[in-house]
């Protein structure tokens, strides 16, 4: 199973306040340990909402609204993509990581949708086309 680790944004992360080298060398080194154990299969952290936009659509209409946003408790400031055998796997690797505030922190885990989840609405030409792009971008990987 596949699932995201979404690093909640705080106050600092949205100010844009880095980490420092110490949490750096922490963060390093629990991404070794992930990507030895084979579960890591990306893993990024964000700029602050200020350089990001979103992107409101209405019927056909779209409408950019430029950041920062203000609600921070909905901001992601990093994420993971894993792969485990179960959520539990995934809570006992959350368990281990480094506090990525130093304070008080929120990560989010949440099981990714595999082709199996869609049923019999993935037909198998849509199957066939999604393996078709896998393969392409991994290409370019």
């Amino acid at each position: 199973m596949r699932v995201i680790v979404l690093i909640k944004a705080t106050q600092d992360t949205e100010a844009g306040v880095l980490p420092d080298e110490k949490l750096l060398t922490a963060m390093g080194q629990y991404n070794e340990a992930l990507v030895k154990a084979g579960v890591m299969l990306a893993g990024e952290g964000l700029h602050p909402s200020s350089k990001g936009v979103r992107v409101h659509f209405s019927g056909a209409q779209r409408h950019v609204i430029d950041g920062p946003f203000t609600e921070t408790k909905e901001l992601i400031a990093g994420f993971w993509i894993w792969q485990v055998r179960s959520m539990e796997e995934a809570i006992e690797w959350i368990k281990r990581c480094p506090n990525p505030t130093g304070e008080a922190a929120e990560i989010e885990i949440r099981p990714v949708f595999e082709a199996e989840d869609f049923g019999a609405e993935f037909t198998p030409e849509l199957r066939e086309q999604e393996e078709r792009l896998r393969a392409q971008i991994a290409q370019k990987a």
